[in-house]
């Protein structure tokens, strides 16, 4: 069982590379191996690559997600099931936020061009 008592901020720094094994990720992470594969199989978030013969490899932004699994879950004290809805209204969360902000820069630069197209008419 992890140590409940280490919060995510207590947790290692993530190293600067590209790739990180299962044995890394459950140091990292302060997490079983075998709750990581358990967790993959719970929210469709956590996708490692797999490679010859099926071994594991995670990138910082899975071992980002553990992270915040394992907050959600040991710290916040949610279910699976209320983590992973956590997740995905984040991520939806996320999207429009990143939809609003493409078409406010779309807007600018419309308005622009069109100011530039009276100029020239003139």
């Amino acid at each position: 069982m992890p140590d409940t008592n280490i919060s995510v901020d207590e947790l290692p720094p993530i190293p600067d590379k590209r790739y990180f094994t299962i044995g890394e990720v459950s140091e990292l992470c302060d997490v079983k191996p075998h709750v990581l594969r358990y967790w993959e199989q719970e929210f469709p978030q956590l996708k490692p690559v797999k490679r010859r013969g099926n071994r594991r490899y995670y990138q910082r932004h899975d071992v980002l997600m553990v992270r915040q699994i394992r907050g959600l879950l040991y710290e916040q004290g949610f279910t699976i099931g209320g983590a992973r809805q956590q997740l995905s209204g984040e991520s939806a969360r996320q999207d429009s936020s990143q939809s609003h902000q493409i078409i406010r820069q779309l807007r600018i630069e419309l308005e622009e061009l069109l100011k530039e197209l009276k100029q020239a008419a003139h």
